[in-house]
């Protein structure tokens, strides 16, 4: 078979197989996906012995210890992996949850019944856990779910799948519900990307490049979200040590994430007692700091910001900082240079507060907290396939919800149209 033909029946294998997802009760697949977990504990020799030829293939390729690091199996991660599987099965299961349910003058009842969405494709990068934290999500929520992770990670993906496999087929469902793609031919994302018949959602979950590349080639639905030009604006009044806590928090607690601080806004009112102790707050993190001229006539110490520093995500301990003259200015920074994922106000201003959270117009808006905190766990959804800066169909950290969508149910009494 050609590489069109192949993906071409994993995706008719994949739709067929979503039919019966759809129509499992709750206790059917939370007990999959607690069997699912005993099986990758039990089987973490096989997983490890899988992740070490990605491994020795990583280090002949010179992979970054960085890399590597995403890469490896150890037990604490197949622990993890498990866990997660675990705690899906004991969410709420959102399928079947009838809202807003209305009686019309002609006595029908309406409503709205949340249903799954069908066939995902999820197309990813490193690290292996994210075939077995995607599947939950995917077949909690009643879908079926096609998975190619990068070719770094070939043998590892491919045995987790081989493990959930044998659940679905153990309690007789079938094992096209979660499908991994084995080659590593890139003509497979690319054909995979045409079948807009078979699949009704494409997830990329990775660098920009890789986003921008599905992007641009899918004829299916894209969730993406290109990267995290993320704020913390210090407003005037603001409780300096609290804003200090949260900078420093932002930027440095994990750098190299999407939600990590690229740039900090401070209200002019407070710049000149602000600006040089969070900067030194900042150093002794390790944060470089780049910025405008009215802060580096406060801190010299700081190099000077260029125009494209406003737009860079650094995922480092680098920091852009700029002072502003007020909310109104902060709020045009941001949605001016901001990539709709998350930004954050320090303030003690309740209307200052309300007028933010109003007036940004990203993914996530967060009041005296951390821009870490936008996470599908953190935020209480258990856990999360991606985060979404597309309004359509979802925006922000994703859920077992947001893996669903509602049709209209209408129930009558015998009742036509005249």
């Amino acid at each position: 078979m050609t590489i069109a033909e192949q993906m071409k029946q994993i995706a008719i294998d994949a739709r067929r197989a979503s039919r019966r997802m759809a129509d499992l009760s709750s206790s059917v697949k939370n007990q999959l996906l607690i069997n699912m977990a005993a099986a990758l504990e039990n089987e973490a020799a096989t997983l490890q012995r899988e992740n070490a030829r990605d491994l020795e293939a990583g280090r002949a390729k010179g992979l970054s210890a960085a890399m590597l690091d995403r890469l490896e199996l150890d037990d604490k991660r197949i622990r993890g992996m498990a866990d997660g599987l675990r705690e899906v099965a004991a969410l709420p299961d959102p399928v079947g949850e009838i809202t807003g349910m209305w009686r019309r003058p002609n006595n029908l009842q309406v409503g709205r019944m949340r249903i799954p969405l069908g066939v995902i494709g999820i197309i990813f990068e490193s690290r292996p856990n994210v075939t077995a934290d995607a599947a939950a999500l995917c077949l909690k929520s009643g879908n079926a779910v096609i998975l190619r992770g990068g070719s770094e990670a070939l043998h590892s993906n491919s045995a987790i799948g081989a493990i959930l496999q044998r659940q679905l087929t153990e309690l007789g469902l079938p094992a096209a519900a979660v499908q991994v793609v084995t080659t590593s031919d890139r003509a497979a994302v690319t054909e995979l990307l045409k079948l807009e018949e078979q699949i009704d959602l494409i997830i990329p979950r990775g660098g920009e490049g890789l986003i921008r590349f599905v992007s641009e080639h899918s004829r299916i639905p894209v969730i993406k979200h290109y990267k995290g030009v993320c704020h913390v604006f210090v407003d005037a009044g603001a409780d300096m040590e609290m804003a200090e806590k949260i900078a420093v928090n932002a930027k440095a607690q994990r750098p190299g994430v999407c939600n990590a601080m690229e740039t900090l806004l401070v209200h002019r009112e407070i710049a000149a007692e602000f600006v040089p102790r969070v900067v030194a707050a900042l150093a002794a993190a390790g944060v470089e700091v780049r910025g405008c001229p009215q802060v580096r006539d406060l801190a010299p110490e700081v190099k000077a910001a260029t125009e494209e520093d406003w737009d860079a995500e650094y995922l480092d301990l680098i920091l852009a900082m700029r002072v502003v003259d007020d909310l109104e200015a902060a709020v045009d920074h941001i949605n001016t240079h901001g990539s709709l994922h998350t930004e954050a106000i320090v303030t003690r201003d309740y209307a200052n507060a309300q007028r933010f959270l109003r007036l940004v117009n990203s993914s996530t808006v967060v009041v005296n907290a951390s821009t870490r905190f936008a996470d599908g766990g953190e935020l209480g959804l258990g856990a999360e396939i991606g985060i979404s800066t597309t309004k359509l169909h979802s925006f922000g950290p994703m859920g077992l919800e947001d893996l669903t969508t509602r049709k209209f149910i209408v129930l009558g009494e015998g009742q036509i149209r005249s």
